[in-house]
């Protein structure tokens, strides 16, 4: 009797622990996420060695990642500013800057080269992409954009624009797409000077990308994809051509497919409460905001099943904090930032609220 006993009282430990395993794995874990951010600020993990072109990159997810939840104290914000501006291209006089180059921020030490002894310019490898990096950190950390040179950031963007209304991310040599109109798109309205695009082509270039299914692909007739639908409805927020809450104020006279977008985008939420980034897909961690901030924008996120999508965001929340793509695998800070903002959207206590078509917390410093 003493043994059956004792079998039971560690069954019911057993069960007890295992009750709290389990509950744990229902609550985000902001402590150690902080931790897992704070670890990245002060040293990458040796596989993203390999990455190092993107370091302005990884600093954003970290930096923004650290501002969502709430411990941007952690940060040192003069040595960040200064770090950032060190990546800023600059022309050497008004020549250079018209000689179709463009002038924005480098991604990393690693790419950002000195003249030649002779004298000769080396063309400059600044990006699209990490010149919005860039900003969306200064602007995190509280920097007054009016105390840097801008000006050449916007002009040298005209160069990137191509006929049809879409952006290269440099100066030559390079892909075209959706995601390259909403860097040009978020760097104007974070400036607060549109004077780098021509709105309209890039309007018609978006506009040329809606698939006749209601998502957008990144290129015309492409299939339909996530982080192209966000790419194409924020820009179109930002420019001014769509709407806060288009659902609820929508008209036939909208100049993209609204209930179609709608129907594609709740489309992508499967039954295992995740959102997945095209059809036949499974779930993953970012398009919970990429597909879910398209729903926001759009004023529809009343329609997202917000239960089973932290469900599904939690099954992904690792034990040395941050988020990975799927279940089961390790955290990497891209997932991780995704999976912050997603939890941002969905009111998680303690966090900072999120500005859907900036990509950075909408508190200000």
């Amino acid at each position: 009797m003493a043994d059956d006993d004792d079998d039971l009282l560690l069954r019911s430990r057993s069960d007890e622990e295992l009750g709290l395993e389990l509950e744990d794995q229902l609550l985000f874990d902001k402590d150690r996420h902080i931790m897992y951010l704070e670890m990245n600020y002060h040293l990458l993990p040796s596989p993203y060695e390999g990455q190092e072109i993107i370091r302005l990159t990884l600093a954003y997810f970290t930096i923004s990642g650290l501002h969502i939840l709430n411990a941007l104290h952690l940060v040192d914000r003069e040595a960040v500013i200064n770090w950032v501006l060190s990546l800023q291209a600059h022309p050497k006089n008004e020549a250079e800057l018209n000689n179709g180059q463009f002038y924005g921020f480098h991604g990393s030490r690693s790419n950002q080269f000195q003249s030649l002894d002779n004298g000769v310019s080396v063309p400059n490898n600044s990006h699209l992409a990490s010149t919005y990096c860039a900003l969306a950190i200064l602007k995190t950390v509280g920097y007054d954009f009016s105390l840097m040179d801008f000006s050449s950031i916007l002009k040298s963007m005209k160069n990137l624009q191509q006929p049809d209304g879409s952006f290269m991310p440099i100066h030559s040599g390079a892909e075209t797409d959706l995601r390259f109109v909403y860097c040009a798109a978020v760097i104007s309205s974070m400036l607060d000077d549109w004077s780098g695009m021509d709105k309209e082509k890039a309007k018609n270039y978006i506009l040329s990308c809606q698939s006749y299914d209601g998502g957008f692909g990144l290129l015309p007739g492409q299939e339909s994809h996530g982080g192209a639908t966000y790419c194409a409805v924020a820009s179109l927020r930002l420019m001014g051509l769509i709407e806060d809450d288009l659902i609820s104020r929508y008209t036939s006279s909208s100049i993209i497919d609204v209930p179609l977008l709608l129907d594609w985008c709740l489309q992508r939420q499967a039954d295992d409460g995740g959102f997945q980034g095209r059809p036949n897909k499974v779930s993953d961690t970012c398009y919970a905001f990429w597909v879910g901030g398209v729903l926001r924008i759009l004023g529809a996120n009343n329609f997202i099943d917000e239960s089973t999508l932290r469900k599904f965001l939690l099954t992904c929340q690792s034990q040395y904090g941050g988020f990975s793509k799927f279940p089961g695998q390790l955290p990497d800070p891209y997932h991780s930032y995704y999976g912050f903002t997603a939890f941002s959207m969905l009111q998680e206590p303690g966090l900072n609220s999120f500005d859907v078509e900036l990509g950075i917390s909408t508190v200000t410093l």
